[in-house]
């Protein structure tokens, strides 16, 4: 679905991705870990559009994003839920809801609109009772359902997720996250996330990638990810390392 090809992209003179290649494929859910300022947030800007990259290749579904306009690629299937949440903070809960829809009012698709408003209520009930709540007003882990929710109701083949954990209490975490597996396993939504909690989303992945310095230096199932000493001593903590040997 998504291939990446030999993928530079840079910030005024300074390279942060360099010739950065992955793949995913339809139905998977894959994900992104590496430290701070590995590049993980400018892949998925990039990918998005918001960055623009004059070196490499980023296909979809065979088609090529490089010097597209975000609200180009939006349409073409690939939605993008932000670091740091990012909601129209003096807007409801339900007008954020329907921007995140904004190209499909004028297709004849108000019904189904009208059954996605539905489907992310039933993901996130607490958002159906602040649908009428001013979205500067809501909870962190309250913004970052309002976050995924918007972006899925463009209706994506592709989401991209940003450190959807960032800041939340253990509680939120597994709701996002198992929100996060429905939309893949029900919705048969394609996946691409990146997540500092290393250790859960390799549980929920298909296959991941390791950044440093925005090249990939690992990559496999994430299985094979949580096995490796080097991805365990580095990302997963001392504590799992230890239960991994004996």
């Amino acid at each position: 679905m998504l291939q990446i090809k030999n993928l530079n992209t840079y910030y005024s003179s300074i390279a942060i991705l360099r010739h950065l290649s992955l793949h995913v494929r339809q139905g998977e859910i894959v994900c992104l870990i590496g430290a701070n300022g590995a590049g993980k947030t400018t892949l998925l800007r990039t990918i998005s559009g918001l960055v623009p990259s004059s070196q490499g290749e980023i296909l979809y579904q065979g088609k090529g994003l490089l010097g597209l306009a975000p609200d180009v690629i939006v349409k073409m299937g690939i939605g993008h839920s932000p670091e740091g949440r990012q909601v129209f903070a003096p807007l409801t809960v339900m007008e954020n809801l329907e921007l995140g829809a904004y190209h499909r009012f004028g297709r004849a698709e108000k019904p189904e609109i009208q059954g996605d408003f539905e489907r992310v209520f039933q993901l996130f009930p607490r958002l159906y009772e602040r649908r009428r709540q001013i979205a500067g007003t809501l909870s962190g882990g309250e913004q970052q359902m309002l976050a995924i929710g918007r972006a899925f109701m463009a209706r994506p083949k592709l989401l991209l997720l940003d450190e959807p954990s960032l800041g939340l209490a253990p509680k939120l975490v597994e709701g996002i996250f198992q929100a996060i597996i429905t939309l893949n396993q029900e919705e048969g939504l394609t996946i691409l996330i990146v997540e500092q909690n290393a250790r859960r989303v390799l549980e929920m992945s298909h296959r991941g990638y390791v950044l440093e310095t925005g090249r990939i230096v690992l990559q496999g199932s994430a299985r094979d990810l949580r096995d490796d000493p080097d991805v365990q001593r580095a990302y997963l903590g001392k504590d799992y390392a230890q239960v991994a040997e004996r």
